[in-house]
């Protein structure tokens, strides 16, 4: 019998993020004045496994991080939520990705600068085979391509399986990686650049292979567009289907991505089918978007299933 030592291994990226904000955007050469600033960890990796975290799954990082005080910044916050961080690799010379996030308070949008100086991603040959064989669900980014493709060729060489958040594919390995990723889940604008089609639906059918467990391009205060092999629509002749955004007031948008991403990973190490995985997935982000900051807002799995509750069959914009 198998033991499962995670719920959900998460390898990459890592961030802090500044947030500043403001009455509104500034326009070019201009002074405004900051309401307030928050500090808050971020990421595609870290936010994912703290939104897994608060749904209960039993999470781990196994990134790269630093001695300065950033790094340890981050390591607090991961231990503070549960997330195990005994497989973290030290580095002189590591630090996460610095962001400065203008939030626009009028128009409840978000703009983010960043600094990638120093930021590592997977390690090539870390974490050890074993480890990522002990876990339900491995989740990878782009961050260090080449360790990301072996961890992902050993999860999948276990059964186990494999969950992304990508946002860039110009490495020379990408593909790569994208090969190895059976359950693909990326936005709209980076579905529309990895296939050259506009349509969510269409670039679904684009990102499906014999390989895949699930595509899934999100849209959004649209909702998304999905196929799934557990579903009769299963087969690449089929059309893809639709699912729904809930309807709240949005705050801010920062990090509802990743938290998409995470909590479809939690959900998936529960064993949810992929309809329920989508809705907890789609319910957390649109809670999100009602909280400020990237990480603070990311809500729990209780109020995520009472959220589900109160809102059954709801369809609509967020």
């Amino acid at each position: 019998m198998v033991r499962w030592q995670y719920d959900v291994l998460g390898l990459g990226c890592v961030a802090i993020d500044d947030l500043l904000f403001l009455a509104e955007y500034p326009p070019p050469d201009s002074k405004v004045p900051v309401q307030r600033t928050d500090r808050q960890c971020g990421g595609l990796t870290a936010t994912a496994l703290v939104a897994a975290a608060r749904q209960g799954a039993r999470c781990a990082f196994a990134g790269v991080l630093g001695t300065d005080e950033l790094s340890q910044f981050v390591r607090r916050r991961f231990e503070e939520e549960g997330i195990d961080v005994s497989l973290v690799r030290q580095r002189s010379d590591a630090r996460p990705i610095h962001s400065i996030i203008l939030v626009d308070q009028s128009r409840h949008t978000r703009t983010i600068v960043y600094n990638l100086q120093g930021a590592y991603g997977a390690e090539p040959e870390w974490p050890e085979e074993g480890v990522i064989r002990s876990c339900r669900v491995l989740f990878v980014d782009h961050f260090g391509i080449e360790g990301m493709i072996r961890a992902a060729r050993i999860a999948r060489q276990a059964g186990i399986p494999v969950v992304a958040d990508l946002e860039n594919h110009q490495h020379p390995r990408f593909g790569e990686l994208l090969e190895e990723v059976d359950h693909l889940i990326v936005s709209q604008a980076f579905a529309a650049r990895l296939t050259g089609l506009a349509d969510p639906a269409a670039a679904v059918e684009a990102l499906w292979t014999a390989a895949r467990q699930a595509v899934v391009v999100t849209c959004g205060a649209a909702g998304g567009w999905y196929l799934g092999r557990e579903l009769p629509t299963a087969s690449r002749a089929a059309s893809p289907q639709r699912y729904p955004a809930f309807a709240v007031q949005v705050i801010d948008t920062t990090g509802c991505g990743d938290v998409f991403h995470g909590v479809y990973a939690a959900a998936l190490a529960r064993g949810l089918p992929l309809e329920e995985r989508l809705r907890h997935a789609a319910a957390a982000a649109a809670i999100k978007a009602t909280q400020l900051g990237g990480q603070a807002g990311i809500p729990r799995r209780q109020a995520v299933e009472e959220f589900l509750r109160t809102a059954q069959g709801t369809k609509g914009r967020q």
